[in-house]
């Protein structure tokens, strides 16, 4: 399991080809969408996920079953094998389903080429959502989708090994520089002190920590090469290059989670979605999960997410909305977390999400500073090239990183 890590480069390609290059030819989704005759009376909802296994599943088909037996209409549930893919062929095919998961990761592919319906300030109460996640969805200005769920970044340390290391709940680190003086005091002991995943999933934390980010908030303009970033990106390399943190590849693992279990690592630096991996593989590891430590402007984090999308095409819009309201509602919310593990997108649930599952208050905190992946469409060379740099960030130069980015950012969109 590597939770977050392959979400837009594994995926890459396949469908969007077929999405893309039907758009380019000139009548996109805007124009038919537009001639979409809209259904009022009971809909056939078709709804496609992306589960994360039986117990998402379930609970989204018996949350569905319920919206439509109180409402009269119907609405048939379908997990796909491979999402984007499945989607993509969809779209382009202009058989979307009615509703449907969207990766912020793709988030605006969809939207730059009209498949969205941009329905977002219609949803009940629609700025209880986290700001980060409302942004996640925004693409030229209009708030498209509702966000689901999310996860965030935290830091974790297994207990028994930072005793060993001599360190006591006094050490846990809330600042980069303290960070770096148990990191010494654990190599000391001959351990290795973080384990961090190699991509922008993970190292892209450290940036939002020292007030920057790879783009500017709308997504339009790369803004990598700056001072911050710069040294943000420094600081990741001196962890390396120090010894104080290893990818996992260093380590012979898959994931950070993976060598973290393993104990390879006395830290890591994952998403909540290390708690089922953890209970699962490594149900013997002791461990506490903080906040990330914040950087010399202040906290940062990494948020992960998902919408429910709304095809342009789609003759039951409104129904549709209705349906994605009863979904995010917070009581349903609360019930989803039960069921599958994830924190509910909605502000005003956050107390009662963090009373039931008082272990992950680092990771819900992190909402309110958490920022969401690259919102712009035509990115997955880019990503690509950018995750290859920071691979090789121990031996390279970050500004070259930092440099290369904003230039192939520039080329994707034609700037």
């Amino acid at each position: 399991m590597t939770p977050r890590t392959l979400t837009r480069a594994a995926v890459a390609g396949l469908a969007a080809v077929a999405l893309f290059g039907s758009a380019a030819c000139g009548s996109g989704f805007d124009d038919s969408a537009k001639d979409t005759k809209q259904s009022s009376g009971p809909a056939d909802l078709q709804i496609m996920i992306g589960s994360s296994g039986d117990a998402e599943t379930k609970a989204v088909q018996d949350a569905a079953a319920k919206w439509a037996s109180s409402s009269g209409n119907t609405a048939t549930v379908t997990p796909a094998q491979d999402l984007v893919q499945q989607l993509g062929q969809a779209l382009a095919g202009g058989t979307p389903p009615d509703v449907f998961y969207v990766d912020a990761g793709r988030f605006a592919d969809y939207a730059s080429v009209g498949a969205l319906e941009p329905y977002g300030d219609k949803i009940n109460n629609s700025n209880d959502f986290y700001e980060s996640l409302r942004n996640a969805f925004t693409y030229d200005g209009k708030f498209y989708c509702a966000p689901k769920d999310f996860s965030t970044l935290a830091l974790q340390v297994n207990t028994d090994l930072w005793a060993k290391a001599g360190l006591t709940d006094a050490d846990l680190p809330t600042t980069w520089e303290q960070l770096t003086a148990v990191s010494q005091k654990i190599k000391a002991k001959g351990m290795v002190p973080l384990a961090i995943g190699d991509t922008r999933d993970r190292i892209g934390a450290f940036l939002v920590e020292n007030g920057g980010w790879w783009t500017s908030k709308d997504g339009k303009q790369p803004t990598a090469d700056t001072p911050e970033n710069l040294a943000a990106l420094e600081y990741v390399k001196t962890l390396l290059t120090s010894g104080y943190a290893k990818f996992p590849k260093q380590l012979d693992a898959g994931w950070a989670g993976e060598a973290f279990g393993k104990g390879k690592a006395v830290m890591a630096i994952e998403g909540n979605w290390i708690k089922g991996a953890l209970q699962n593989d490594f149900p013997t590891v002791k461990y506490k999960v903080i906040e990330m430590p914040a950087g010399p402007t202040g906290k940062g984090t990494l948020s992960f997410t998902n919408c429910w999308g709304i095809a342009a095409k789609s003759k039951y819009k409104e129904q549709a909305i209705k349906f994605v309201e009863a979904m995010t509602a917070g009581d349903q919310q609360i019930t989803f977390a039960k069921a599958f593990g994830v924190m509910p997108s909605r502000q005003s649930v956050s107390d009662q999400y963090s009373q039931a599952f008082p272990a992950d208050q680092a990771f819900i905190g992190g909402a309110a500073y958490a920022q969401g992946p690259v919102n712009a469409p035509k990115m997955d060379s880019v990503l690509s090239d950018l995750d290859a740099g920071l691979q090789g960030l121990a031996n390279g130069d970050p500004k070259q990183i930092l440099q290369n980015f904003d230039k192939n950012f520039k080329a994707a969109l034609g700037g």
